[in-house]
């Protein structure tokens, strides 16, 4: 089963095979750990950006405060909103916002500009300095939509669904219901 080597000179090459093959088992596991190493610093890079960002998607979403309509001829042909940004958000830009539109006859994304009009929503400052950026907690904004401009009509009864998405990802939903009756009112609680 064992061989014996007696001849001295055999004996040293049979040691240095030996050797190699230990030095081949030492690379190659060197070689692994390496890619291993590397395998996981590049996931936990990953997980830890993936996790800053889900964060910042929960964290930084908008709280609407109040929303009223303003009516003209039994119509609600503006609807305002007064947002501000929720517990430990950070500064949310919104001009870098969308709002989706949802009810009664019609589904559209409104996006920011100066005016509202058919596809773009505005901003008022109510409270703050950096229109149209929510900089503080006690900062408020009046979200302008130009209802008429969206939908035909809004009438009583109505109910609109507003999806505020800001530029983390995060959604707010807020549902703007009419009131029954909007005779002799010029303007109304959503």
């Amino acid at each position: 089963m064992f061989e014996f080597i007696n001849d001295e000179d055999e004996r040293g090459q049979v040691g240095i095979g030996t050797l190699i093959v230990f030095i081949a088992m030492v690379l190659v596991a060197a070689i692994a750990a390496g890619v291993l190493i590397n395998t996981a610093g590049f996931l936990q890079s990953k997980g830890q950006a993936t996790g800053e960002e889900a964060s910042a998607q929960v964290s930084n979403r908008i709280n609407v405060v109040s929303a009223y309509g303003n009516v003209t001829n039994e119509n609600v042909d503006e609807v305002s909103l007064v947002v501000r940004q929720a517990a430990g958000a950070d500064n949310i830009n919104l001009s870098k916002t969308t709002i989706q539109w949802i009810g009664p006859d019609k589904a559209k994304t409104l996006t920011y500009n100066g005016s509202a009009d058919a596809g773009n929503f505005t901003t008022n400052q109510v409270k703050g300095e950096n229109n149209p950026v929510l900089v503080d907690q006690s900062d408020r904004l009046e979200v302008i939509i130009d209802a008429n401009a969206v939908t035909s009509n809004l009438e009583a009864g109505d109910e609109v669904q507003l999806t505020i998405t800001t530029q983390y990802g995060s959604k707010t939903t807020y549902w703007a219901n009419v009131p029954e009756s909007l005779k002799d009112k010029n303007a109304v609680k959503l």
